[in-house]
C-alpha cells in the first residue's frame, strides 16, 4: 500500500525525490506517514484539503477491500 501512495504523491509534486512514505502497523490499522518538501505540502493538501481527503478516501477504499483500516497523515517539517 505504501508503494501505491508513494507513486501517486510522486506524480503530484515538483520534487519527487524528497517524497518519503512510511507505513506503521498500529492497533487501529495501518498508519501511512507522508513527508514531502515544504513547498509541495500545498499540492498534497489541496485547496480546503480536497486532495488529501480524496487520497484518504481512495486509500480507505482499497484498505477495506484488503481487510485493513488505513490512515494517511502528512508530516510537516
Amino acid at each position: 500500500m505504501e508503494e501505491f501512495v508513494a507513486y501517486i504523491i510522486k506524480n503530484m509534486v515538483n520534487q519527487p525525490e524528497q517524497v518519503d512514505v512510511r507505513g506503521m502497523e498500529g492497533q487501529s490499522g495501518l498508519l501511512i506517514e507522508i513527508r514531502v518538501a515544504p513547498e509541495d505540502v500545498g499540492k498534497v493538501v489541496g485547496r480546503k484539503g480536497n486532495v488529501i481527503r480524496s487520497l484518504r478516501t481512495l486509500a480507505g477504499t482499497i484498505g477495506a477491500r484488503l481487510g485493513h483500516r488505513i490512515h494517511l497523515e502528512i508530516i510537516q517539517p
